[in-house]
């Protein structure tokens, strides 16, 4: 028998056993045992349905809720980055920027400017000057690096897992570099293109199935800060 202060305060308060999980199904597989195995329970069949249904729906809400949190993180994290890129008033302590606090915040462990040149042989006092950030390659390069030896539609932004076979275009850094996001950059009518690079570690931080929207709005700014510095 059920206690009698017990019996009252579930009598009182039934909700208390609709909203506990596990006193529902015990009660309904109590039910079952009761009603013997040769008679079909349709509503028990539904109730199990239903229920299945609800966590299903259950996990799809967390792995939305995930995906809101992420995004929103990600919007965060570049909004930064371009407000960091905004502040230097000199193309030289722009690219120091690039290569701390903006690598910093968008979390790569290496970034290049890459700039098409006529005359790449010029580049070496270039670098000299405007440190490891900029890369100044022959016409061309660009969108053969961004093809990556294939015949494939050209895209504005790439994102590829990658194992560099040399160390022309990420230093010394190029032996643990494994994913790398590239962003095509269009300087203007009578301008090489140029190309924003960033390298990472993780293999997995910059994969083709991922989303390229805040990439390419972050590159969108980019360029047009370039355009600022050509001019």
């Amino acid at each position: 028998m059920i206690e009698p202060d017990l019996r009252d305060r579930l009598l009182s308060e039934p909700e208390l056993l609709l909203e506990d999980r596990d006193v529902m199904n015990a009660l309904i597989a109590a039910n079952e045992r009761a009603m013997g195995s040769n008679i079909v329970d349709l509503r028990g069949i539904a109730m199990e349905r239903l229920e299945a249904r609800l966590d299903r729906l259950e996990d799809t809400h967390r792995s939305v809720i995930a995906a809101a949190y992420e995004n929103l993180a990600g919007t965060n994290q570049v909004h930064r980055a371009i407000l960091q890129m905004l502040d230097p008033l000199s193309f030289e302590d722009f690219l120091k920027t690039l290569a701390t606090d903006v690598a910093a915040t968008l979390r790569v462990d290496c970034v290049r400017l890459v700039l098409e040149s006529v005359q790449p042989e010029d580049s070496p006092a270039l670098l000299r000057k405007l440190g490891d950030v900029l890369f100044v390659a022959e016409p061309g390069f660009v969108t053969s690096y961004l093809a990556g030896g294939r015949n494939v539609p050209m895209r504005p932004v790439v994102l590829r897992q990658v194992q560099p076979d040399t160390d022309d275009l990420y230093g010394e850094r190029a032996g643990w570099i494994r994913s790398e996001a590239l962003m095509r950059l269009d300087f203007g009518t009578g301008r090489l293109p140029g190309m924003l690079v960033l390298g990472a570690e993780d293999p997995h931080q910059f994969k083709p199935t991922h989303g390229t929207d805040l990439l390419a709005f972050f590159a969108g700014v980019f360029e047009r800060t370039m355009r600022r510095w050509l001019s």
